[in-house]
């Protein structure tokens, strides 16, 4: 079996820690850094000024190196920075310094044997096509004999700028006991720190995953959506009876949240996180402007965020799956802002115009703002949610995913589906959308379908992962009449289970 070369996926590479072109290792790093400074030197409009930083990941900070010294090399002003930082940092900086990339070596939430190689275009998004086929075509190009020159780590002044930006997002200025974790990553000491500037000082973190360690020792996948990932966190919630629970992932660009309930302590979903802070959000904006504003979410989120702009008088645009898309929600609506941004994978954009992707850490002090204005008018988060439902209907959602051997497979499986669909969902017929015959940058390989009646809505997207070789379904079921929310429960959660046991069929 020949190693293949390692291909630009969501924003750059992802793979293995290993020799040769299929892994992640210094020589992989260096071509794909001399194919992008030659994408950046082709284009006429482009700039000099680019910005590398990396996460604690084993072997990252070879890797960071060898990106920036390529980069200076071939004639780039770099700011290499000096310590591993989050993910949401070099989005920020490339924002900030207005520089015409960014490089962060990171492979966020994978395996502690993956590393990666992620690119942030001007204005700290990430890089969408035809830049990132640009860039594979160009590594394969690369000579044998990369030139490096020698670069000072530096930047410290930008991460204190991040961490003053993110406490910012605050907006009031009660008490909140927080239990917190990084999941062994980068975001700890940042987290905090942004959270004591926005005077959250009232922090419990769990020890056994605070210190930043490639080997994640105490989970078996570093991804807060992953079963049993956040029971320590739980665990010392309830110890210490604080009112919201975070994790962040181990490049903290996303954020989970914990709440305490009737029975026992919950991670919200992040379609439910994505509804509080955008009503939050719309909520705390001038109505006099609201109507130039937008918040945005994904084809495969919850169908609630358009309803709650609606409300607000705001306008909701629905993008593809990813945050390259979400940050470049409000592109092409002339007078009109992106003020919130989420996908349900747990990522928010609370500040789109600092950070134009996910930020665990912004994210984490606008949930924690949220949770003290709650307790402020002796309210919870189920109380905020039950009046979400109320205004809005009950919307639940969940998900399966099913694991094949391999890409190809799995968008057989999507195939397979296209050509002989259900036609029935729960018992209502059904409606198919072949998101592959739309046009342009709404083309992509998923298939919606839908059915229902004036009081109740059901809704499934199946689409094969970018990153995985699994099939991915993303259910909804939405029910207009919510007087009794036990009633309307118990109806949407039997929905939810005969439509999980129809996707698992197919």
């Amino acid at each position: 079996m020949t190693d293949q070369p390692l291909t630009f996926g969501t924003a750059g590479l992802r793979g293995p820690m290993r020799d040769g072109p299929g892994g992640m290792n210094v020589e992989t790093v260096m071509r794909a850094t001399w194919a992008l400074a030659k994408v950046l030197k082709d284009d006429p409009g482009g700039g000099s000024a680019v910005v590398v930083g990396r996460d604690a990941r084993h072997h990252s900070d070879d890797f960071a190196l060898a990106a920036a010294e390529v980069l200076a090399a071939e004639g780039f002003s770099v700011t290499l920075l000096l310590d591993a930082v989050p993910t949401p940092v070099v989005a920020f900086a490339v924002r900030d310094r207005d520089a015409v990339a960014g490089v962060q070596i990171t492979a966020s939430h994978n395996p502690a044997t993956d590393n990666g190689y992620k690119v942030f275009a001007a204005g700290g998004m990430q890089i969408i096509s035809p830049t990132d086929r640009d860039i594979e075509a160009a590594m394969s190009a690369a000579p044998a004999d990369i030139a490096r020159a020698e670069v000072d780590p530096t930047g410290a002044d930008v991460i204190h700028e991040y961490i003053r930006r993110a406490a910012s997002v605050r907006r009031g200025d009660g008490a909140v006991r927080v239990a917190l974790t990084p999941m062994h990553g980068v975001g700890g000491e940042i987290a905090l720190q942004a959270l004591r500037q926005a005077g959250i000082t009232d922090v419990h973190v769990v020890e056994s995953q605070y210190d930043p360690d490639p080997d994640f020792p105490t989970v078996a996948f570093p991804n807060p959506e992953e079963p049993g990932a956040t029971d320590q966190l739980l665990a010392l919630a309830a110890e210490v009876n604080a009112d919201v629970a975070i994790a962040l992932d181990p490049d903290a660009d996303r954020c989970a949240v914990g709440i305490p309930t009737a029975n026992g302590w919950r991670m919200l979903s992040g379609d439910e996180t994505g509804w509080l802070l955008g009503d939050y959000v719309l909520t705390q904006v001038d109505p006099g402007v609201t109507s130039s504003c937008v918040v945005a979410s994904t084809v495969v989120s919850s169908r609630m965020l358009a309803a709650i702009a609606a409300h607000h008088g705001a306008e909701h645009v629905e993008t593809l799956t990813g945050f390259k898309w979400l940050a470049r929600a409000d592109a092409g609506l002339p007078g009109k802002t992106l003020v919130y941004a989420y996908e349900e994978a747990i990522g928010h954009c609370v500040d789109p115009a600092a950070v134009r992707d996910k930020d665990g850490i912004s994210a984490a002090v606008l949930v924690c703002d949220l949770v003290a204005e709650l307790r402020r008018d002796d309210r919870t988060v189920p109380d905020a949610l039950d009046a979400l439902f109320q205004r809005h209907g009950l919307h639940v959602t969940g998900a399966v995913s099913a694991r094949f051997p391999d890409a190809s497979t799995a968008a057989t499986a999507v195939a397979r589906l296209r050509d002989a669909p259900p036609d029935r969902l729960a018992g209502y017929p059904v409606t198919v959308e072949d998101l592959s015959l739309r046009r342009g940058q709404f083309q992509t390989d998923a298939l919606i379908l839908s059915g229902g009646d004036a009081d109740t809505a059901v809704r499934v997207v199946v689409r094969p992962s970018g990153t995985e070789p699994k099939l991915k379904s993303y259910i909804e079921v939405g029910l207009t009449r919510c007087d009794d929310l036990v009633f309307a429960r118990a109806k949407a959660q039997r929905l939810m289970s005969e439509l999980i046991g129809a996707v698992e069929s197919w």
